[in-house]
């Protein structure tokens, strides 16, 4: 054998192994967050929502080879603020940004996306930003100014405004794939993929209208909802299909920004339709039926998008070669109400806006097909992303790490508990200021602000569609009792037990101070 072939043999043995040392290394996973706004776990068919409103395969796609989690809650259900709560992994009251009308994110705190910056991970956030202030914490930020539009998007691309063309689902989802494909490979990345879909006014891609050949959907069975013997803080709204439905949101008027091709696809489907609307004259209950089914032909279809985003983008980490090391999260800001009490938007901590979708695939470490029916909260993905990078996850954080959910563990001290608190009051939907303690069961409830002062318990094994009030009832005397110890407990742990400052209300200043909570009854008195 010649000196030049045990040379290459030489080079060749040791390639081999340090192949071999490299694959038997633990190595950190990319993360990759697609995040839509307002998308609801009714709209996800691997939910199983029993109108069976839309097939989304490509989310099914990512519950089938991942892991699926039926009870990820959110702490104040509304879009920026939940943001900040992802960022940093503390409530609202912790990191400032309370609501979306005057809070403004302050860009200086603590955030993961700092602490993987330092740990040698590419940082990129494209599309949703919501935050008022400017990124940071990003080595990539190209994000739509405040709610962003449909159609033809502005954007800002590291503070230089730039604009694009075409449907913004569309354009997110492109900038995105081209960020992986140009990105430092010589780093794990983190990128958050944020969609302004399928936020109001719910605009379809133009490709999508007629999707549902005008089917007429079925209806929540609380789609008339008349809020008997409850608060009236659940009355007293400002976002019932009844009430509340813009000629915008019924798309009686163009979305803006449209190319005249754009709006050419647009009129020839919507106008014949509109036309017969305003010739029928609807009024009461078949007014509210039609606005429904436009409102769900809208919106879903702008899920439609969305899930066609997902399927691009499992498609490009494959392209790429990087599908088994890189953790999917397909999440959402907050749940949405579909028809369900009469409404649509959220903010309540009713179950169809409280509970977020959540669908993680990690390869090789998530069983495929996995369940999970543990309390997880937005709160926790801070962490988690961390807990993933190999990092230490910091004391003042207020989630904790799913990390072991995935692997299929349940830690013994994991909450059974989460605090809630929603702020924004009066604008823009009249929805009372309230806090309360969630259960996998239960629900204690104090609406508060300006002029209620009321307790709710709802109880969702024997009231699954949350319309009745158990709080007086005799034989839940001391269920009430025992969640107000455990109300006042989790205030105390979340560092919340005194009066929010008046700017977390929101801009609008109201008149009136909210009378002091009464002290949970005692047993005797309750009896």
């Amino acid at each position: 054998m010649s000196i030049r072939m045990v040379t290459r043999l030489g080079m060749l043995l040791a390639f081999v192994q340090c192949v071999g040392l490299q694959a038997a290394e633990p190595t950190r996973p990319n993360i990759l967050l697609i995040f839509a706004d307002d998308l609801t776990c009714q709209a996800i068919s691997a939910y199983g929502d029993k109108r069976r409103l839309l097939e989304t395969p490509q989310m099914d796609r990512l519950a089938c080879d991942g892991m699926r989690f039926d009870r990820c809650l959110v702490t104040n259900s509304i879009c920026g603020p939940s943001r900040a709560t992802i960022l940093t992994g503390k409530y609202s009251h912790v990191n400032g940004f309370y609501n979306n009308s005057n809070s403004r994110f302050d860009g200086a705190q603590q955030t993961f996306p700092k602490l993987l910056q330092a740990m040698g991970y590419s940082t990129a956030i494209i599309g949703k930003w919501h935050l008022q202030s400017e990124p940071t914490g990003f080595d990539h930020w190209h994000i739509l100014p405040g709610q962003g539009i449909y159609y033809n998007p502005p954007m800002n691309k590291m503070g230089q405004q730039v604009k694009h063309s075409g449907y913004t689902t569309d354009v997110i989802t492109d900038l995105s794939i081209d960020w992986i494909k140009n990105r430092d490979k010589s780093k794990p990345f983190l990128l958050m993929s944020q969609h302004k879909a399928p936020h109001r006014e719910w605009a379809p891609a133009v490709r999508h209208l007629g999707w549902d050949k005008d089917r007429q959907y079925p209806e929540p069975e609380t789609l008339f909802d008349d809020y008997a013997g409850r608060s009236k803080a659940i009355s007293d709204h400002d976002m019932g299909l009844d009430r509340s439905f813009s000629e915008l949101d019924a798309k009686l008027r163009p979305s803006a920004n449209m190319t005249e091709e754009q709006l050419k696809g647009w009129n020839a489907y919507y106008e014949p339709r509109n036309d017969a609307f305003r010739k029928a004259k609807l009024t009461g209950k078949d007014l509210v039926r039609w606005r429904y089914n436009r409102y769900m032909h809208d919106y879903l279809a702008c899920v439609k998008a969305v899930d066609e985003s997902v399927g691009r983008m499992l498609e490009a980490l494959e392209q790429e070669g990087i599908a088994q090391n890189t953790v999917v999260i397909c999440s959402s800001d907050q749940g949405f109400f579909l028809g369900e009490h009469g409404w649509f938007d959220k903010r309540w901590i009713f179950e169809e806006s409280l509970r977020s979708p959540l669908m993680v695939r990690w390869p090789g470490v998530i069983k495929p097909a996995s369940v999970n029916g543990n309390i997880v909260s937005l709160l926790d993905f801070a962490e988690t992303f961390l807990d993933l990078a190999g990092t230490k996850v910091p004391a003042d954080m207020q989630g904790r790490s799913m990390v072991p959910l995935f692997r299929g563990e349940v830690p013994a001290d994991w909450r059974k508990s989460l605090y809630y608190h929603y702020y924004e009051f009066p604008a823009p939907h009249h929805v009372r200021p309230h806090y309360g303690v969630i259960t996998d069961r239960y629900k204690l409830i104090h609406y508060y602000k300006p002029d209620v002062n009321d307790w709710e318990l709802l109880d969702r094994q024997a009231d699954p569609l949350e319309v009745k009030n158990f709080y007086q009832a005799p034989e839940y005397a001391q269920t009430v009792k025992d969640l107000h110890v455990e109300l006042n407990r989790l205030r105390e742990e979340v560092r919340e037990t005194g009066e929010p400052p008046r700017e977390a209300f929101g801009n609008q200043a109201f008149e009136g101070e909210p009378k002091p909570a009464p002290k949970p009854a005692t047993k005797k008195k309750a009896e």
